[in-house]
């Protein structure tokens, strides 16, 4: 039986569509099954990590699988157990405390999903330690990524990790996570289209780098993880499989870009500027809840955008003073860094607009060949009774608009908010 694309690229034999050499990864096991109970020590050993083991876990993480790993791995090593307290967050503290309960250790197991993961495989890379992974929700796409989502003084930022040795899913744990973190993961997979679609608009206007390996990696899983998206929610572990997948390939998408290009793109610079500015007394929703809804909104804004004629825009508005007015002193000056890369001036503007007019039919053509529908993603959502509206995550409207209209200044990324809005076609969007 010919094997399928996760195998051919773990085994170094997928080809690259974008030319060159076969793709290559650095994770060296991936391991997704109904059950993986009574293999946990086998597939660790394998790995060759070391002898000494730190396996950090939450609270919650913990009891659902972490006793498990514990228990299987003392019996082949040495081990440390490091328990975060509470419901940790994934940000510069937390990763010191477990760099320091981990000094003594030859590499980390991580047990759990987001939040562990990112600070495992950060920590990692800070000490140039492996690191593995058991996964504990199907929440979010980052346990085969090299990009660590870390908060520094309150700034969101993407940096450089550590890629996983082994990537361990057991199918059953991973149904048995709460509906929302289940529904999480879906929202973090339905903004390919949207990610894919602003990735390549950089690249036809601006001339950044792009790549169509990452899509290709996911086309067969998504197509039936959202004809599925129902039956996920009422225990099939084989649209649950396609989940795992689809997180697992979005993953390796961005390790092989070496950055998160193919899978956050404008979708989550409006997640990250909620995150950033949001009270803390608003309810707290998962990362991929937050996605599902941002993407619903960059869906509907790229459909606005490719159904009219060539966009004329003018130079970028926002300046260092309006920015740092916005965001405050401290986060104002990152952002300022950030927006610098991408902010258009009078020339950069002639030469778009020229580029525009002339070319705007064929870039419109190839925009359109990526995009899904924004009623075809908000069915996949609804169907799983995922969150679709910034009110069912406890965003009151106002905010989200400043939200739409300032989400692009916080990073040098460009994107459809960014052709909105140096077009004067972003304030007026209805597109929440």
């Amino acid at each position: 039986m010919a094997q399928d694309v996760l195998e051919r690229l773990l085994d170094g034999n997928l080809p690259d569509p974008d030319g060159g050499p076969p793709l290559s990864i650095p994770t060296r096991r991936v391991a997704i099954a109904d059950s993986l109970d009574g293999s946990e020590a086998e597939l660790v050993v394998g790995l060759a990590l070391g002898e000494h083991l730190a396996v950090v876990s939450d609270e919650n993480t913990r009891a659902v699988l972490g006793e498990r790993v514990l228990g299987a791995l003392g019996g082949a090593g040495r081990v440390t157990d490091i328990r975060l307290p509470g419901r940790p967050h994934a940000d510069g503290e937390t990763v010191e405390a477990v760099r320091h309960a981990s000094k003594s250790c030859d590499a980390l197991i991580a047990v759990g999903s987001g939040t562990i993961n990112d600070v495992c495989k950060y920590a990692a890379a800070r000490d140039g330690k492996p690191y593995a992974v058991f996964a504990t929700a199907p929440s979010m796409n980052g346990y085969t990524s090299v990009n660590a989502a870390i908060s520094i003084r309150g700034h969101k930022k993407s940096l450089p990790a550590t890629a996983a040795k082994g990537v361990f899913m057991d199918l059953t744990v991973l149904s048995q996570a709460p509906p929302r973190m289940i529904r999480s993961g879906l929202g973090d997979s339905v903004c390919r289209s949207t990610a894919q679609a602003d990735w390549l608009l950089a690249h036809l206007l601006l001339d950044r780098p792009y790549r169509e390996a990452p899509f290709v990696l996911l086309a067969e899983d998504e197509a039936q993880l959202f004809a599925g998206s129902e039956a996920l929610m009422a225990g099939d572990l084989g649209v649950m499989r396609r989940l795992a997948r689809t997180l697992t390939l979005s993953g390796f998408g961005m390790t092989i870009c070496g950055g998160s290009y193919p899978a956050s793109e404008g979708e989550h610079l409006i997640s990250h500027y909620v995150e950033m500015l949001a009270p803390p007394e608003w309810p707290e929703a998962f990362h991929g809840e937050q996605i599902g809804v941002t993407t619903l909104s960059m869906a509907r804004l790229q459909e606005r955008l490719l159904e009219g004629g060539p966009p004329r825009l003018e130079p970028s508005a926002p300046d260092e003073s309006s920015i740092t007015a916005h965001f405050g002193a401290d986060l104002g000056a990152a952002c300022w860094a950030e927006f610098q890369g991408k902010r258009l001036d009078a020339e950069r503007v002639e030469a778009l607009n020229g580029m525009l007019t002339d070319g705007w039919d064929e870039i419109r053509a190839r925009l359109r060949a990526v995009v899904l529908p924004a009623t075809r993603l908000e069915a996949v959502l609804q169907a799983a009774g995922a969150p679709t509206t910034p009110e069912e995550l406890g965003w009151p409207r106002n905010f989200y608009s400043q939200a739409l209209c300032h989400a692009r200044e916080i990073r040098n990324r460009y994107t459809f908010l960014d052709l909105a809005a140096d077009s004067g076609a972003l304030q007026d969007a209805d597109i929440v």
